[in-house]
């Protein structure tokens, strides 16, 4: 299978970022995107085969592909849309990476249900109390009413940010230390940052991964000085110091 062949089945796309797609499972016939499978509604085991890849629900891939094909995203216009707004009567379908473009909303948490932009949850209608309200955490300025891309902690009132700066803390943080960066309450947040579709991965802070800062750790081996004054030369190794 050549490089420009692998493409998720359900989205069509070549991207491999893990933090917007999960896993790209390498499937003996097929590539599959960990979150498109998740938000289609398909069950995988990751107990690996001896062929090194995971079982997956192959008949309710099939049926879903077959399904998509026929319906357009809502957001690009294009077939192939395998997430469906969860909204009783709603039939806008749209595939994951245009979610963010069209104002979608996929939740990672439960039953793992997706929204369109008409029926995906909302903040109640809070309005800034000054106008040049800045992000908590970017501190650059943003919308002075809660919006999609405009959130604001609820508990306080206080913090406002934009989803793209609170959705890289949280990846950041993880579920053990994400909360509001001014009030610092995490319990009442997580909830409702997780229904307006923030991802908060359950592992330890990106800070705390030791092998993050192994390069640091790592002692020079040889004097990399332009011009070394050691009398030994650049080549001596030293015992201490």
């Amino acid at each position: 299978m050549s490089e420009a062949d692998v493409v998720c089945m359900l989205c069509g796309w070549v991207d491999f970022d893990l933090d917007t797609y999960g896993r790209l499972f390498d499937q003996i016939w097929f590539w599959v995107h960990e979150f498109c499978l998740i938000f289609a509604n398909i069950s995988f085991d990751e107990i690996p085969r001896d062929q090194g890849t995971v079982h997956i629900d192959c008949a309710a891939l099939t049926r879903k592909v077959k399904q998509a094909k026929q319906k357009q995203c809502c957001v690009c216009g294009e077939r192939g849309a395998a997430i469906t707004c969860a909204e009783s009567g709603c039939e806008r379908s749209f595939h994951l990476p245009c979610a963010k473009d069209g104002q979608c909303v996929t939740q990672f948490f439960g039953q793992h249900r997706s929204y369109c932009f008409e029926h995906r949850p909302r903040q109640t209608a809070v309005t800034a109390s000054a106008t040049g309200t800045r992000c908590a955490i970017c501190q650059a300025t943003v919308g002075n009413t809660a919006s999609y891309h405009t959130l604001v902690c609820s508990v306080c009132k206080h913090a406002w940010f934009h989803r793209g700066c609170i959705q890289q803390q949280a990846l950041n943080d993880g579920k053990a230390c994400f909360c509001c960066p001014v009030c610092q309450d995490n319990a009442l947040f997580q909830i409702e940052m997780s229904i307006l579709g923030i991802q908060i991965p359950d592992r330890t802070p990106a800070r705390e991964d030791k092998r993050a800062f192994t390069s640091l750790l790592q002692r020079p081996r040889l004097c990399d000085a332009i011009v070394c004054f050691y009398p030994g030369g650049r080549e001596l190794a030293e015992e201490e110091g």
